[in-house]
């Protein structure tokens, strides 16, 4: 008898360390939640703010490739999305080509990687000194492997694909700060068996990191690949356009401006899957794209994206300035979509440096209450959901702990109370321009209470009403 027990406890011991280690070797590393909604990091909550530095591998040398990570490390950036190959073949600012003869299953690899001997130092010793540079500063570098125009100019077949995407996997796998963005600025649907097979062989090769879809403007992954095994995360493109510019009216998803819709729209699919906006309108881009007289979206636009995207649902955030992304050197005359400034000095355009308050407002309330945060519009009073007219769109989103309102135009936030437990809850105003809280005080909790922010009501006077449980 006793010794029945003394084996049923030893059993259960050892299991018990069994299940332990294996929930814990799960956590390892950057990881969905266990909800499916969101990313951790050794266990802990992982907002990712992510910048798009698309042409860093090729336009950037070593030093200056320092300077702009350096740069992101200290304005609270962790992710950089870049592409490998932007053209096929692409070539770096040292001269040297990414392939053979153009050929993307042949990748131009050279013995050694001494950056003194220009034999030895090829493309691909550049990217990976970079993304050895982004992990000493704790940034993930998101890759695309090769950009979308490339697929649909039939320069990728499939066997190639799945050649080149075996390279990347092989070569990669065992760097701890890689993420791959399958895709490029394209439908799915556009040569979807190559997507397939990039996803697919990545997936083989490299089990580790995570991996995603970047899509066309107002698009997002799920349309095409959310079942798909490859696809740990999607992602959204809310575009570059305004509401009165919008052309996707023949798009399965037809949202305009409204990035929360897509986000929403993920949320609640099944599986359960983290989704972002991986691309919004870039700060001090022509609205619209293509006409540079056009006037400019600006920080408070790329703020009103963040805070709409991440309430409604999304894991995190990816912020995009017009010179940065092209890594623009005036020198060289070569500017896309209306570009004046360098990308040195669009480094410090104030939204830039207004992301790390998201990312920082969401961060500061614990685990548990990060972790099991939902959007819920029901908190709003008064009116349905949380709908205003475009821009007086108001956004909550909540834990058992506290709840989030934003507002892009500064207009009465009418609030159901009593969400919170307690007889009183602590209320402030948030400001997503400086990351500054201003005290309201204590508010009854019970009924309905319409708060006012600070400030006249116009586009950009945006802030969080914060409700803090007692």
């Amino acid at each position: 008898m006793y010794q029945r027990i003394i084996l049923f406890l030893l059993i259960s011991i050892i299991l018990s360390g069994c299940s332990s280690d294996r929930k814990s070797t799960a956590k390892k590393g950057l990881q969905v939640s266990d909800n499916g909604h969101y990313l951790t990091k050794d266990g802990q909550p992982f907002f990712w703010l992510g910048d798009t530095g698309w042409l860093l591998f090729n336009k950037l040398t070593r030093e200056q490739a320092v300077q702009y990570l350096e740069d992101r490390k200290q304005k609270g950036f962790n992710v950089v999305q870049a592409m490998v190959l932007h053209t096929v073949p692409s070539v770096n600012i040292y001269g040297d080509s990414s392939l053979v003869n153009g050929d993307v299953s042949k990748p131009a690899v050279t013995k050694g990687d001494s950056f003194a001997d220009a034999e030895q130092y090829d493309f691909w010793d550049h990217i990976d000194y970079v993304i050895d540079q982004a992990k000493e500063r704790g940034i993930y570098m998101a890759l695309v492997p090769v950009w979308g125009t490339n697929v649909k100019d039939k320069k990728v077949s499939p066997e190639q694909a799945r050649s080149y995407a075996s390279f990347l996997a092989k070569r990669y796998k065992d760097k701890t700060n890689i993420i791959w963005l399958n895709g490029g600025d394209i439908k799915g649907s556009e040569a979807m068996k190559v997507w397939e097979v990039i996803g697919q062989t990545l997936r083989e090769n490299d089990p580790d990191h995570l991996i995603t879809f970047h899509p066309r403007g107002r698009t997002g992954s799920s349309e095409w690949f959310h079942k798909a095994k490859w696809l740990d995360f999607n992602m959204v493109q809310s575009g570059h356009r305004r509401y009165d510019q919008d052309t996707s009216a023949k798009e399965k998803w037809h949202y305009g401006e409204d990035n929360w819709k897509y986000i929403q729209r993920d949320f609640n699919l099944e599986p359960v899957k983290p989704t972002i906006d991986g691309e919004p309108s870039y700060e001090g881009i022509p609205q619209g794209l293509h006409d540079v007289n056009e006037r400019r979206w600006t920080d408070a636009d790329v703020r009103r994206y963040g805070y709409w995207s991440v309430f409604a649902g999304a894991m995190g955030y990816t912020y995009g300035n017009n010179s940065v992304m092209q890594m623009y050197n005036p020198k060289n005359k070569d500017a896309a979509y209306g570009a004046t400034s360098s990308w040195q000095e669009a480094m410090n355009d104030p939204g830039a440096g207004q992301m790390v308050h998201l990312k920082n407002l969401m961060l500061s309330r614990g685990v548990e209450s990060y972790l099991s945060r939902v959007p819920d519009q029901s908190v709003i009073a008064g009116i349905s959901g949380g709908d205003g007219d475009y821009y007086n769109r108001l956004l909550a989103t909540r834990s058992n702990q506290y709840i989030f309102i934003y507002t892009y135009t500064g207009i009465n936030i009418p609030v159901n109370m009593g969400v919170l437990e307690g007889d009183r809850v602590k209320a402030s105003w948030f400001s997503p321009r400086d990351g500054k809280i201003t005290k309201i005080g204590t508010v009854e909790n019970k009924g309905t209470h319409t708060f006012d922010p600070p400030g006249k009501q116009r586009n950009g006077n945006d802030w969080v009403l914060i409700l803090d449980k007692i």
